[in-house]
């Protein structure tokens, strides 16, 4: 028999609290997924998630008989959300699949845990463990499979992606968490197989699911293969063809410069530089404004990367200006002085042009550019030097016109 380790979180008061007024007078609870998986693995937990076959009703009459705080949040589907001494639990009640067509799935409750079990998509997250015995239940070998650092659908895998085609993507992205040594084969060949499926998904959940996949501590490996599965055909067909050497290429400059990963970043490698494409890419994806604004700067300006670090951040922002010299595998000192730092705004104004006797209008526009472009490249000194940046470029418009 399996059971859970000693843990931090199985001591969090708010979870004890949930779980006695689930458990009493013939209640259930377990937790299940994510947290028993990552437990049983010695990782950091942080969501903490709980089953039960009380209806949601039931669930929110009792937590509330208890004084704990319970929102509606995925009522239709029988999952409610308890805040109990400042910890946040998901409660959902046990269900099966009505009818699934691929993006969402009508469920009906149910009072038997295997049969909850049996309608998630590894064998690896359907794993369900007492709160207070930590012993583990395992209808499907997902303890060997942890073990062997294997990522399988539970079932027929094409069934599983054919009730959700997110999985796909899913699938890839357990495998380069969880998994060790080469794809389960039939896993793997179903993902491939119904890679077009991923065209009838929302934009959006593409997205996340992409972006977390790159967001993993090395996605190289993974990415690679979903490039040659035909994934990105499907999602990114504007798939860089040198995307390997330019994803090597940050991550090296990410490590060498111990700068945090970030997805975005990873995917303007993926990407040839080109704005339009960028752009093109981030509407499809759906993503926001700000994430698209970034992502066309950066593909503008990948070709910026032997400009100094703090001259393009003045031009394009810092983020912008640090993601370009990662990508271009710039000195880790030129990445470094960014840290902390913050464009400074010119020192001098259209005001102190004119008071220095340039009438008002055009020629103080001009003169301020000047100044501006001389004190940027002389790595934004003070005030007083860009005062006679100012006097000496209205010394030299004086002698233009001599």
């Amino acid at each position: 028999m399996t059971r859970l380790p000693d843990a931090e979180w199985r001591q969090r008061p708010g979870l004890a609290r949930i779980v006695a007024a689930l458990a009493a007078d013939g209640g259930a609870v377990k937790i299940v997924g994510g947290a028993v998986r990552d437990t049983l693995l010695g990782l950091p937990v942080t969501d903490i998630d709980l089953a039960t076959p009380l209806r949601p009703d039931e669930v929110t009459a009792r937590l509330t008989a208890a004084n704990i705080k319970v929102i509606p949040t995925g009522i239709a589907h029988g999952t409610v959300t308890a805040i109990a001494s400042g910890d946040r639990h998901e409660i959902t009640t046990l269900r099966r699949d009505v009818a699934t067509d691929g993006r969402r799935a009508t469920v009906a409750f149910a009072d038997d845990w295997r049969e909850d079990a049996a309608r998630r998509d590894f064998t690896i997250n359907a794993l369900y463990a007492d709160p207070a015995t930590g012993e583990v239940d395992d209808w499907f070998g997902g303890l060997a499979d942890l073990e062997a650092g294997r990522v399988v659908f539970i079932g027929d895998a094409a069934t599983r992606i054919a009730e959700d085609h997110l999985r796909i993507l899913r699938f890839y992205r357990f495998a380069a968490r969880f998994g060790t040594g080469d794809l389960d084969p039939a896993s793997h060949a179903a993902a491939v197989a119904a890679r077009h499926s991923l065209k009838s998904l929302s934009r959006e959940r593409v997205a996340d699911e992409l972006l977390k996949i790159l967001a993993l501590r090395d996605p190289r490996s993974i990415v690679g293969r979903m490039a040659e599965d035909g994934i990105f055909a499907v999602i990114v067909p504007e798939l860089d063809p040198a995307f390997a050497a330019a994803l090597d290429r940050l991550i090296a400059s990410e490590t060498a410069s111990c700068t945090t990963p970030a997805p975005l970043r990873r995917l303007s490698a993926l990407l040839p530089a080109d704005a339009a494409t960028a752009e093109t890419v981030a509407s499809r994806l759906r993503l926001s404004t700000r994430q698209r604004k970034h992502l066309a700067s950066v593909a503008a300006h990948r070709h910026d990367r032997a400009r100094p670090a703090r001259r393009l951040a003045y031009a394009i922002g810092v983020d912008a200006a640090r993601d370009v010299h990662l990508l271009g595998g710039s000195d880790v000192a030129e990445v470094q002085s960014l840290e902390g730092w913050a464009p400074p705004v010119l020192p001098i104004k259209g005001g102190d042009i004119i008071a220095r006797g340039v009438t008002a209008g055009p020629e103080v526009a001009r003169v301020l550019r000047a100044v501006e472009a001389a004190w940027v490249a002389e790595d934004f000194p003070g005030a007083a030097r860009a005062r006679e940046l100012a006097d000496q470029m209205i010394g030299r418009k004086s002698d233009s016109r001599q």
